[in-house]
């Protein structure tokens, strides 16, 4: 069996990366997403262990000091992280493993394992964005503006992957992610095992 492809996923607030990756699971059942722990408040419809492992600042901190993290990241004064054990577990049993993770996470896996593939999604605009953020209504004006903010600085980042999704067309989108995680399976170096028999 050959090991699974680590997948980072980064993108922008609004730009749609959750949803595409909803949509990609069901369609591809060799990936799985990494399910990372924050210390963020629980949003309506979340699920614990399902959406992430929510935990209070102290457990996190806990996890930081046992050094089970792969990689951790404060956003939005919230801490994010994914656990090495689960990463691990998975790659070995030849899944492919999303990991949906910031720039500065993406910076951090890239260092501990160079062989990750990275991808980048991005909206079509600026506007497109904002007019994403404001749909979901779930924040204050307040909070999308600082999300948006945070966004446009987000979007300078894109250059540090090896692929760029844009989210303008959900679809067509969708078809890129599977595109290149199939392109990335047909390396040879992905199908050593199969080869060798």
């Amino acid at each position: 069996m050959n090991k699974g492809l680590l997948i980072i996923v980064s993108a922008p607030s609004g730009a749609g990366k959750t949803s595409l990756i909803e949509k990609l699971l069901p369609a591809m059942d060799d990936i799985e997403v990494a399910i990372s722990h924050t210390t963020r408040n629980q949003r309506p419809g979340e699920i614990s262990g399902g959406h992430y492992y929510f935990v209070d600042k102290p457990t996190f901190q806990n996890h930081i000091d046992n050094g089970d993290f792969l990689e951790y990241a404060e956003v939005f004064d919230n801490f994010y992280g994914t656990s090495k054990n689960t990463v691990d577990a998975l790659l070995a049993k030849g899944k492919n493993v999303i990991l949906e993770i910031d720039w500065q996470g993406a910076r951090t896996i890239r260092k501990a394992a160079p062989e990750a593939i990275s991808i980048f999604i991005l909206p079509p605009s600026e506007a497109a964005l904002e007019q994403r953020l404001k749909g979901r209504a779930q924040d204050s004006d307040a909070v999308i503006s600082k999300r948006l903010e945070a966004a446009c600085s987000d979007m300078n980042h894109y250059d540090e992957y090896q692929y760029v999704v844009i989210n303008d067309d959900f679809d067509i989108a969708l078809q890129d992610l599977k595109s290149i995680i199939r392109a990335e399976n047909l390396k040879p170096t992905q199908q050593q095992t199969e080869l060798k028999e």
